[in-house]
């Protein structure tokens, strides 16, 4: 009986150990894949698993870190506050405040810086318009030019010495034949339309000098003689001659929108109304200031004398450059 409770033992032994034997043998592949699974988590850099409280920002702040593993958090959609637009022409309008309440005069202002288009201007209202007086030669002179073109052909030694004389040293006789050239109060106006000035109307007659106008016309001239070749009725040829001549005025006549920095083209206008005894004083030209070129033009009346105007002209065009220089800060 021993010997046989021994053999059964000594079978149940060894299926014990045949049945250990499977069990770690079924259970090593479990282990194993339980291992690699383990490494390509840490390979891979996932977050630590949780019971659910993930914080889907616990790995140092990154916020594209999601509490679902492998989805990145969607990107921020807010987009960053405009700046505040700034209003150039109010601008302009509180740097003139202090100018017209010592004066009697009447202003329109407008500048154009020419290397990033920026502007303002002051004093446009509907229907009121100013005495152009002698800056309305460069428009005389823009008219004949444009009718030369048409023609075909370059002016005649005469009309140059007309042109020289009624720009450089604003003689009245030259403009008034160059006035009758272009058909007076008509060829300008037709020249005008082509020019862009929409609000300047030819002086009656021979009064050329009682040319109405604004600023904001006296801009547009002076964009098409100073500005883009594509955006000019003037060709190349037409356009650096004005300039040239604008360029070399008299000496005693460089005042004006020429105290805002160096002219490189200037024409000034001045008349004294004899129905009032105030004066008429305008100024427009090109102007170059820390680096920028500007188009400016002011035009003013009621200036109880010629000195008054020409003091408030250039005080005003400083100060239109100077908005436009600071971007409508000043």
């Amino acid at each position: 009986m021993s010997r046989h409770r021994s053999t059964r033992n000594t079978r149940n032994t060894r299926g014990s150990a045949a049945r250990s034997s499977v069990r770690r043998r079924a259970a090593f592949p479990v282990l194993m894949a339980v291992a690699v699974l383990l490494a390509v988590w840490v390979a891979m850099d996932f977050p630590p698993l949780s019971r659910g409280d993930s914080d889907a920002t616990s790995r140092s702040g990154d916020l594209a870190w999601s509490a679902t593993p492998g989805t990145p958090a969607a990107p921020s959609t807010a987009s960053p506050s405009p700046s505040p637009s700034v209003d150039h022409d109010q601008v302009l309008s509180e740097q003139l405040t202090p100018l017209l309440k010592a004066t009697t005069a009447s202003l329109s202002v407008a500048v154009l810086d020419v290397e990033n288009g920026d502007g303002a201007d002051y004093g446009e209202r509907a229907g009121k318009t100013y005495d152009t007086a002698s800056i309305v030669k460069v428009d005389i002179l823009a008219a004949l030019l444009l009718e030369a073109q048409d023609q075909g052909r370059v002016l005649t030694a005469r009309e140059k010495k007309y042109a020289t004389s009624m720009i450089q040293v604003s003689d009245n006789a030259s403009a008034d034949a160059l006035w009758q050239a272009i058909g007076g109060a008509d060829g300008l106006d037709a020249a005008n339309k082509r020019l862009g000035l929409t609000a300047t109307t030819g002086g009656s007659g021979p009064l050329w000098g009682l040319t109405q106008s604004t600023a904001t016309d006296q801009l547009a001239l002076l964009s098409a003689v100073f500005g883009d070749d594509s955006d000019s009725p003037l060709g190349s040829g037409s356009r650096t001659y004005i300039q040239g001549l604008m360029g070399g005025v008299a000496a005693d006549q460089d005042w004006g929108v020429s105290a805002a920095g160096s002219v490189t083209g200037l024409k000034n206008g001045w008349l004294a109304r004899s129905a009032t005894g105030l004066w008429d004083i305008n100024s427009i030209g090109r102007i170059v200031a820390d680096g920028h070129g500007y188009l400016v033009a002011v035009l003013s009346s009621g200036s109880v004398s010629k000195e008054a105007g020409i003091s408030l002209v250039e005080k005003a065009a400083k100060a239109a450059v100077s908005v436009s220089a600071s971007g409508g800060s000043a």
